[in-house]
């Protein structure tokens, strides 16, 4: 296989977005880096982020300057775009029951943090024991 069609990169290559290095990126003022982001991303940002968005993102930008990324930062914004300086901070992004932590990797850059913490579980189903249908209520004496 060609590496042009390889899916993902190998442990020894730097991490690119469609050209940019990790640290080109978080140089960039946040309009260049919508240029780079797919349509929706990019528009929501053009648009302006509303006051709870700009509100994480000062908290972000203030929480890698004190290089403090242990402590997660609680969100219910499932809906914020992972942008390059959210890059190794830690969030707590809310499921509807509880904080679940999200470490955020540079493969995350242009998603939303909903799309890494599920809302519903997955639900296994057993066999149905004796009580489960009115059948099943029947049990034969020998």
């Amino acid at each position: 296989m060609s590496s042009e069609y390889q899916i993902g990169r190998e442990k020894d290559e730097e991490f690119t977005y469609r050209g940019h290095t990790l640290d080109e990126l978080q140089e960039m003022e946040l309009d260049e880096v919508a240029e780079l982001l797919p349509a929706r991303q990019r528009r929501t940002i053009t648009r302006g982020l509303t006051v709870e968005q700009e509100k994480l993102l000062e908290t972000a930008r203030a929480r890698t300057e004190e290089e403090t990324a242990n402590d997660p930062i609680r969100t219910h914004l499932r809906n914020m775009i992972v942008l390059p300086e959210f890059v190794g901070l830690t969030f707590a992004v809310y499921t509807g029951q509880e904080f679940e932590r999200v470490k955020v990797e540079p493969e995350m850059i242009g998603h939303y943090l909903g799309e890494f913490q599920l809302t519903r579980s997955s639900v296994e189903h057993g066999q149905a024991g004796i009580g489960a249908t009115r059948s099943s209520k029947f049990v034969p004496l020998k």
